[in-house]
């Protein structure tokens, strides 16, 4: 099993959301967040004075899923979520130990 982490602009999240439904799957969490790469923030202007934000406002989402499907869930996602502009985001790929549904007790790929 694999836990898929996908930080991405918040605009995209419904493209991201009905790409993932497309192709079955049907669960996820997420989070608004802000943070920075090597976008590096922005100025804004605010009552005649600039100020920099360093922390961007972005979308993180954590989707369980199947090993063998974990690479359609990345592609789906890199499809969705791409601009070709600098911030799109990042996909962090983790080995998901255990899985286990509190309501039931199922484990694994049953709780998923």
């Amino acid at each position: 099993m694999k836990m898929i982490c996908a930080i991405i602009k918040p605009f995209k999240l419904d493209d991201v959301r009905s790409a993932l439904a497309g192709i079955g799957i049907d669960g996820m969490t997420v989070s608004e967040v802000k943070g920075f790469g090597r976008q590096k923030g922005h100025t804004e202007l605010y009552r005649g004075a600039e100020y920099q934000v360093d922390f961007l406002p972005k979308i993180k989402l954590e989707i369980a899923t199947q090993s063998e499907e974990a690479e359609r869930v990345i592609e789906t996602i890199i499809e969705a979520a791409g601009t070709g502009k600098i911030g799109d985001g990042k996909i962090f790929v983790y080995d998901l130990q255990q899985t286990v549904r509190i309501r039931t007790g199922e484990r694994d790929l049953d709780a998923i």
